[in-house]
């Protein structure tokens, strides 16, 4: 008896090692159209047959593989070996967090899991650039540049006649975001005029640069200000000249110019108005 009761009590001292599921690498980052190994290891207690499966984590969950078969947008585009998937020519698409569902029915603990995220990392496309052709002295002018595609963010560089602009320069009359792609003037002077460039890059791939713009900057012609603020004061005189006048020799009286015609209807005679005798029959 107290052997047996010893060897329950062995038995119970065993420790139970339940089902684990592990990721040789949590975190994944690939270039866009190459391939994505995401890592899913597991150990089970007695299941020889565990069953797999890898679901994504969007908006909502959805099924990778399942019921031994990759099924949606990963059909014919993946491949499994143990628990560990690999996705072919992986697009932005595919980014996101995965979950390896491992379950063993015959063990004490009957499921575990593990998450990988998925980056997919996309190079610099040609940035949109916005350059104005012309400005005036003085003004606050400011020159644009996006690349609304490139995984990380693309940090940007601007460029004069193919030279870099500094991003920090002591008493410069400008100010660049090189992560915005902001290249502001607060006051432009004709030593700005010139072809201005930008160029994005992110340590993914090349760097994309937009095509140059001519910005030319002019002064104010004061001459023809002047001019012009003449030209308007001599007609706003002429206007009121003129309705002065008007109003001096009566054009806008109410009766003036309002004569009778010649033509009147003639008199009714009394026999118009005769009434003629009605007969009854």
């Amino acid at each position: 008896m107290f052997a047996s009761v010893a060897l329950l009590i062995l038995i119970q001292s065993v420790p139970v090692v339940p089902v684990t599921v592990t990721s040789l690498s949590p975190n994944v980052e690939v270039h866009e159209s190459s391939d994505a190994v995401l890592s899913c290891e597991f150990k089970t207690e007695k299941e020889m047959n565990p069953r797999i499966e890898w679901k994504k984590k969007d908006k909502d969950v959805s099924f990778v593989y399942y019921e031994g078969r990759f099924v949606g947008p990963f059909q014919k585009r993946a491949e499994i070996e143990g628990a560990t998937v690999k996705l072919l020519r992986v697009t932005q698409e595919d980014a996101g967090e995965y979950r390896c569902e491992v379950s063993a029915p015959a063990d004490a603990v009957t499921l575990g899991e593990t998450n990988v995220t998925l980056r997919v990392l996309v190079p610099p496309q040609t940035p949109a650039c916005e350059v104005p052709s012309s400005a005036l002295t003085g003004s606050l002018v400011e020159l644009r540049c996006r690349d609304h595609h490139s995984i990380p963010p693309a940090v940007y560089t601007w460029f004069k006649d193919n030279r870099a602009i500094p991003i920090r320069q002591p008493n410069a009359s400008y100010t660049v975001n090189e992560f915005t792609g902001v290249l502001s003037f607060q006051t432009v002077s004709r030593a700005d005029t010139g072809q201005y460039h930008c160029e994005a890059k992110n340590g993914v791939g090349p760097a994309k640069s937009c095509r140059g713009t001519l910005m030319q900057i002019d002064d104010v012609n004061v001459a023809a200000v002047v001019s012009g603020v003449l030209l308007l004061c001599v007609t706003l005189l002429l206007c009121v000249f003129g309705v002065c006048y008007a109003r001096r020799h009566g054009y806008f009286s109410r009766h003036r110019g309002s004569q009778t015609s010649g033509y009147s209807h003639p008199p009714k005679e009394p026999q118009d108005f005769k009434h003629t005798q009605s007969f009854m029959l």
